[in-house]
Formats: structure tokens, C-alpha cells, sequence
């Protein structure tokens, strides 16, 4: 083992998938290195070859379709010396995963076998990889617990995957992850859908572990801002390429790249208001052999128009939505016979009103009720108490009959598109169902015509229509499912999350896209995210939700310029800033605490 030579070191890595639609080069001769308790980043977008480049080190490329074609990956291993990672047998490769170089996924419900408790299969690592028993595991298993800030360890020891909230979940992921004192730690989109402060609380977490553990950290994910404050070198991939790569410094303070640049700039910023977010097209665009052309770039940087007068919205005679003392309470049961002594207040007495042409932004940590409030206002979730007058019509005391009625002008844009799409329907059937449902149009050939037309609205092709929902990247599913909503002509819409997985630069167009509609359409939106730098471009208004109650609400600048709530404070305070003043920052509390650990 050469204790001067780079961690890792690889060079020209190549990894191919055959389809029947010919030849793809996922990672295309990918170059760079990891030291000792380094942080580096790759970033870009979802098909950029980033997380294809961290499965193939570890070899866990399917093959077939997949082939390593060529290059190297040397490794400092603390078993085997100086090996090549890409040229280990099974067995040899046995030892390096879970115990020399380690993996945190994307998403951990999906990594956790719901059939075992979380401690066991922690402890399952140990006793595998460490040879303990299983009381020393259990011991172990703890003591991680406790060190990746996890509350009641016994009792998380003991809790099935599905008892326990995402933020703890991913948690129970990085101990299990640093359970055998990995020499690299590959984090792969690990605060991707995360709220704000747990995303904050992740990132302090890996970075002291690197520290105290003298672990590196390989960190993967789409938003540059994030990594921002954590990492020490960053690299950015484009089409299975590195596009560029330096320190975190020289990249946001003088990026070369068109895309580098592009995906700094379409990020949403607390620090100002702007009618149209940037989009990678603006900074470039590709010719048909793949070659890279720079755009000069002019995007408008003036303050955002879109917030209304607050006189104007007090003088309006009538809302368009009227909430009054909304409840909604969920029962706990105790068994299958047992009655009800306790509720859940998701929903715990809420009121407000939304007046047409409006944006209000409905932000909260998970948990605090923002998504079972948008559903209780469409009758989704049935209320417990109050009113919701929509239109003049109180929703909450509507007939099944009359409230599918009035759901034509009151719609809902999902979370995950793909679970909300029928995927034995094209997407012209989805779009067309509702109309149907309806009665919108008097004849099959003008709902067609009207489909086309949605399509084209949402920059969408009309050869689009005749395909099926998974023949689609997630950001063209939720134009799809915009265009869905938008079929019936709705007065409201509400965007639950809507934007919250996508890549920065699809994020961009489709708020983008939102904003267009607003303006060509006059609608109303209720637009429901935990994400407030992207509530703070959107809306007009913000009411910030906490364990079930409006906790604070107002115009959306005078929300962040000035907020009066404590926990409005906190939500703030954790948002990843990723201006150079906060770099530095972060820069020199990351060097005080390599000092403080090696003192």
C-alpha cells in the first residue's frame, strides 16, 4: 500500500450498454482522483454517467447489458495492497464492498429489506465483515447509532424500515455504511427529496464522519448547491463525460463550462426574484455529432414582477378559495377491535384564502401536513371539521356526484408522475381521459386536436401522444401530467412537490413552463414544496406550515427578507446558500475541525 499515492486513482474508465437502439457510452473515458479525507463531488444531471461511473468501481454494473470496455481504477486497499478494482475476482471483491469502500443510495426504503429490524441489519455488516459476535454487533450497532445522531438507538434497533421517517432512514443507511470504517464512503444522491434541515443536518454529519472515521467521501448528486459547503474538489459530467473539474472555489467562482455555468445559474436563489429562471439550452446547445456550441447568454436578472400588492389582494371582494378552520384528524388504533382514544392532527385548525391568479407557496418540513391539507382541499382526504369554499361552493359538504363535478375546475399536479399515470395508457389517452370523464368537446377528433394542442403548450412533440409513460425521463412525465391537468381548463391547480426529484436544469423548465401558463391562462396555483428557494420564485404569498397549523404567512419577500417565526428562521437558516462569502466560510470551519481532530 503507498500511503503517498492518491486513495484512488482513475484513469480513462469506459462502461457501454448494448440496447436494441445500438452503442450507449455511459462513462466515457472519466479521469480523477480521491486523497486521504477528501470530498469530491460529481455533478450533473440524471444521465450523465455519474452514478454509472460510482457502480462501475464497484463493479455492480448488470452485465449484460452492461461492459466495463476499458481503463483502470487503482486503489490503496488496506488487504490487497495497490489493486486494480475493475480486474478483482468476486470473492476478492467480497472483502473491498461494505467494508473497504462503502455505498449510500439514492433511496433507502429501497436499500433496507423491509422483513428485518434496522439494527440487524447493521449488524448483519458487522458480523460478516468484523467476524463479531452478535452482542459485540449489536454493541456496535448502537454506539453507530449514536454517532450518526439517530434518536432512542434501542429503540431504531428494534424498528422495521417502515416505522421510521425518511430523514432517519438514510441515517440507519450511513451507519450501516460506516460501520467498518470504510477508507472511501460513495454517497449517491443521498439528500435527494430531503427536507432542508435533515439535507443540512446529512451534510454536517458526513462531513464530521470524514473527519473522525479519516474516510473520503465520493458525493454524487444533480444540484451543485448542495455540495457547495462540503466538498473539496468538484467534477462536473455531461453525457458520460467529465465537461470540467478543480476546487470547489474555482468552480463557483470561475467556471469555464457552458453546462458548469448552466447549472449554477438555473438554481433557484433566496437572494432575489427573477421572472424566468435560466435553462441549459440558454448557455449552449448540441449539434447532431455531439459537439458542444456556447450560447451568449442574456437572462433577465430584474426583480421578479410576479409578487402581487398586498392592498391589491386585501381590496379583492372575492376569493377564489376560502378555507375556514380545516381539520384534519386521523385516528390511532391500538388493535383491529380496539376504538379510537387518540387522533393524528395532520391538519389542526387551518384558514386562509387564495384570490384568483394568485401563487400561494405551501412550505414545511415532511410531516407537517402541507400535502394532507392540499388533499383535504380536493376531498382526497376527507375532513374531519371546517369549511372549504371553492368558487362559492362549499367542497367540504358536496355530493360524490356534484364534487367529481367540480373537480373539473380544481385539479392536482402529483408528486411522482409516473405513479400517477396509467402506464398501459399512451399519453394522449391520459390526456384525453378527463375530457371524456367530463364531457369537455363534442366529438373524439376535437379532444384529439385539443390533446395536440396541450402537448405543444407543454413543449412536448406530437408524435408524443402514441407512447407510453416509461418511454419518457421524469421531467417530460410531469409536463405530461401538467398537461393533464391543464385539459379541462382548471381555475387551481395544486403542484404537491411537483418539482422536488428532478434535475436542476428540468426544475428550471418546468417552473418555467408554470409560470407561462399563469400568465397565458390565469391560473391559480396552490404550489406545496419543502423546497423554499423554489416556493420563494413561484409564489406570491407563502404560508409556512408546522405541525399542522399556518405558522406564519405573508408575501413571499417580505417572508424571507424578514421572517417573523422562529421556525421560518430555522427552515432558512439550513437552505444551502452556495455564494462565495458561504464557501469560504465553510472552507475554514472544515479546516477547524481537521485541526481540532488531529490535535
Amino acid at each position: 500500500m503507498n500511503l503517498s499515492a492518491p486513495l484512488l486513482r482513475v484513469n480513462q474508465l469506459q462502461t457501454h450498454f448494448q440496447s436494441h437502439r445500438g452503442l450507449t457510452k455511459a462513462v466515457d473515458n472519466v479521469s480523477f482522483t480521491i486523497n486521504q479525507q477528501e470530498t469530491v463531488a460529481i455533478v450533473g444531471e440524471s444521465g450523465s454517467g455519474k452514478s454509472v461511473t460510482s457502480l462501475s468501481l464497484m463493479q455492480l454494473i448488470p452485465q449484460p447489458p452492461g461492459i466495463i470496455a476499458g481503463g483502470e481504477a487503482i486503489f490503496q486497499s488496506r488487504h490487497f495492497g495497490e489493486v486494480d478494482l475493475l480486474k478483482l475476482s468476486s470473492k476478492q471483491l467480497q472483502k473491498i464492498r461494505g467494508n473497504e469502500i462503502s455505498m449510500i443510495f439514492q433511496e433507502p426504503m429501497s436499500s433496507l429489506n423491509p422483513v428485518y429490524t434496522c439494527g440487524s441489519q447493521v449488524a448483519e455488516v458487522l458480523i460478516w465483515h468484523q467476524k463479531l459476535s452478535k452482542a459485540e454487533a449489536k454493541e456496535r450497532t448502537l454506539a453507530l447509532f449514536e454517532q450518526v445522531k439517530l434518536p432512542r438507538p434501542e429503540k431504531i434497533f428494534r424498528a422495521y424500515p417502515h416505522e421510521i421517517s425518511g430523514g432517519q432512514k438514510q441515517r440507519v443507511m450511513i451507519a450501516m455504511a460506516m460501520a467498518c470504517g470504510p477508507s472511501i464512503l460513495i454517497a449517491d444522491e443521498p439528500t435527494t427529496a430531503l427536507d432542508v434541515t435533515v439535507q443540512a443536518h446529512i451534510l454536517d454529519l458526513l462531513n464530521d464522519l470524514r473527519v473522525r472515521s479519516n474516510t473520503s467521501i465520493l458525493f454524487i448528486t444533480h444540484d451543485l448547491g448542495v455540495v457547495a459547503e462540503i466538498a473539496d474538489k468538484i467534477i462536473v459530467m455531461y453525457r458520460g463525460r467529465i465537461v470540467e473539474q478543480g476546487s470547489v472555489w474555482d468552480i463557483f467562482s470561475n467556471p469555464q463550462h457552458p453546462y458548469t455555468k448552466a447549472l449554477l445559474a438555473c438554481r433557484p436563489k433566496l437572494s432575489m426574484g427573477i421572472k424566468y429562471l435560466p435553462t441549459v439550452s440558454d448557455f449552449m446547445e448540441v449539434d447532431s455529432s455531439g459537439y458542444i456550441i456556447p450560447k451568449v447568454v442574456s437572462v433577465s436578472k430584474e426583480e421578479s414582477g410576479s409578487q402581487l400588492d398586498s392592498a391589491y389582494i386585501n381590496n379583492q371582494d372575492k376569493p377564489l378559495l376560502l378555507v375556514n378552520n380545516l381539520k384534519v384528524h386521523f385516528p390511532v388504533r391500538k388493535g383491529i377491535f380496539a376504538r379510537s382514544t387518540e387522533y393524528i392532527k395532520a391538519v389542526d385548525g387551518v384558514s386562509f384564502e387564495v384570490y384568483p391568479n394568485e401563487t400561494i407557496g405551501l412550505v414545511g418540513e415532511s410531516g407537517c401536513g402541507k400535502t394532507t391539507l392540499g388533499r383535504a382541499l380536493l376531498r382526497l382526504v376527507q375532513p374531519t371539521a371546517g369549511s372549504i369554499y371553492f368558487n362559492n361552493i362549499n367542497i367540504a359538504g358536496l355530493s360524490t356526484e356534484a364534487l367529481r363535478k367540480s373537480r373539473k375546475n380544481f385539479q392536482m399536479v402529483f408528486q411522482d408522475p409516473y405513479a400517477s399515470l396509467n402506464p398501459m395508457q399512451t399519453i394522449g389517452e391520459a390526456i384525453m381521459e378527463p375530457m371524456q370523464v367530463h364531457q369537455v368537446l363534442k366529438t373524439e377528433k376535437e379532444r384529439r386536436d385539443k390533446v395536440y394542442q396541450l402537448l405543444d403548450t407543454v413543449n412536448l412533440l406530437p408524435e408524443h401522444f402514441h407512447r407510453y409513460p416509461h418511454e419518457f425521463s421524469g421531467g417530460q412525465r410531469q409536463r405530461i401530467s401538467i398537461a393533464r391537468a391543464l385539459a379541462l381548463e382548471p381555475k387551481c391547480i395544486i403542484c404537491d412537490e411537483s418539482v422536488s426529484a428532478l434535475d436542476v436544469s428540468v426544475q428550471a423548465q418546468v417552473l418555467n413552463l408554470l409560470n407561462k401558463l399563469k400568465a397565458e391562462f390565469g391560473i391559480t396555483y396552490i404550489f406545496i414544496t419543502h423546497d423554499l428557494a423554489v416556493a420563494r420564485f413561484m409564489a406570491d404569498r407563502i404560508f409556512v406550515m408546522n405541525a399542522g397549523k399556518i405558522v406564519e404567512s405573508g408575501p413571499a419577500h417580505e417572508v424571507y427578507t424578514n421572517p417573523q417565526n422562529a421556525y421560518t428562521r430555522t427552515l432558512l437558516a439550513a437552505i444551502p446558500k452556495g455564494e462565495l462569502e458561504n464557501i469560504k466560510e465553510a472552507q475554514a470551519r472544515r479546516e477547524a475541525l481537521m485541526i481540532q481532530y488531529s490535535a
